[in-house]
């Protein structure tokens, strides 16, 4: 009972990094756009979060639980995940790269499984829905993104640019609490997942049905929490670097990257956030010219992206043998 406990309070650890990792997913283009303070749009983020967990059902963490097989899954495994994904959040983190919390997660959860139990301990009908994701999210967002902004465009034209600015940081409001509707219901539910394999493995419960009514409630709560404390080393990178936003700009990306994540979230499909809301905001940038987006930057974080999962199964080997020396 112990060593579950341990996981439990490290997942939780885990949802809490996540929160402030991926706060810039949230707020980024909020704060960018000057419509709200710092302090008010992590406030307003973390809000909303929270209020996901009435809205959403646990479509992803019924997934995320199900990426290895049952028989292959020892608290130890868990464990070992779970620390391969906070050591990949907060190195990520420190250099203000904005990698994806869930795909950390799902690659170090499932490197320590291949560890214990070789490569068929994978699900990978569940697995490759997420890979498919790494391409498919952030180009779903762009092109969202992208017609949203044309749209706009034609909706505006004929009005003054300071009578559109207004409009828009009102509306930027909605769209940045959609937004993080969304991103509570897809990055909370990841976790409730790892925490429902972890308690079916030590017989806690039975099955993932049965998953506690606090689990739920204390992840979207420590997530919630991360956020208020904000990733600002990623915000500026979101923010600033990748293309520089106006509030209809900043609206657009929101409205797409919510599109796509409460889409993706119903699918019970645990895509990356940090993916979506960058594709938006390349979309949204790429209005103005394709020269906008600062590519260079943009590739950087693509590498990111591609090496997250990778490098996280490494690792989550790494604990893995590392923690079976002390823990049998």
């Amino acid at each position: 009972m112990e060593l579950l406990i341990g996981v439990v309070v490290l997942a939780i650890v885990f949802d809490f990094i996540n929160g402030f990792h991926d706060a810039a997913n949230s707020i980024a283009t909020v704060v960018s756009t000057k419509v709200l303070s710092p302090f008010a749009a992590v406030l307003w983020a973390a809000v909303f979060n929270f209020l996901a967990y009435w809205i959403f059902k646990l479509h992803v963490a019924d997934t995320v639980s199900k990426t290895v097989d049952s028989e292959q899954i020892t608290l130890v495994v868990v464990g070992a995940g779970l620390l391969a994904s906070i050591f990949w959040n907060l190195m990520t983190w420190w250099y203000g790269i904005p990698s994806s919390s869930s795909h950390t997660l799902i690659g170090g959860f499932a490197g320590a499984a291949i560890a214990h139990g070789g490569f068929d301990a994978i699900k990978y009908a569940k697995v490759m829905p997420v890979v498919y994701f790494i391409v498919l999210a952030p180009v779903i967002g762009m092109v969202i993104s992208y017609f949203i902004s044309i749209v706009t465009l034609y909706i505006c034209k004929g009005a003054s640019p300071r009578s559109v600015d207004i409009v828009f940081r009102r509306l930027q409001l909605l769209s940045a609490a959609a937004y993080s509707l969304g991103h509570g219901g897809n990055d909370a539910q990841k976790v409730m997942g790892i925490i429902a394999a972890a308690m079916v493995a030590s017989n806690y419960i039975g099955s993932f049905e049965e998953l506690p009514n606090w689990v739920p409630l204390a992840c979207y709560t420590s997530i919630s929490l991360g956020t208020m404390f904000g990733g600002w080393r990623i915000v500026k990178t979101m923010g600033q670097k990748v293309t520089k936003l106006k509030p209809f700009e900043g609206f657009s990306a929101e409205l797409a990257g919510a599109s796509t994540l409460f889409a993706t979230g119903m699918l019970g499909i645990p895509v990356s956030t940090t993916h979506t809301i960058t594709g938006s905001i390349i979309g949204a940038g790429m209005v103005k010219r394709i020269s906008a987006v600062k590519w260079g930057i943009t590739i950087g974080i693509i590498w990111a992206w591609i090496l997250t999962i990778p490098v996280s199964a490494i690792l989550g080997a790494l604990f893995y043998w590392a923690v079976s020396l002390f823990v049998k």
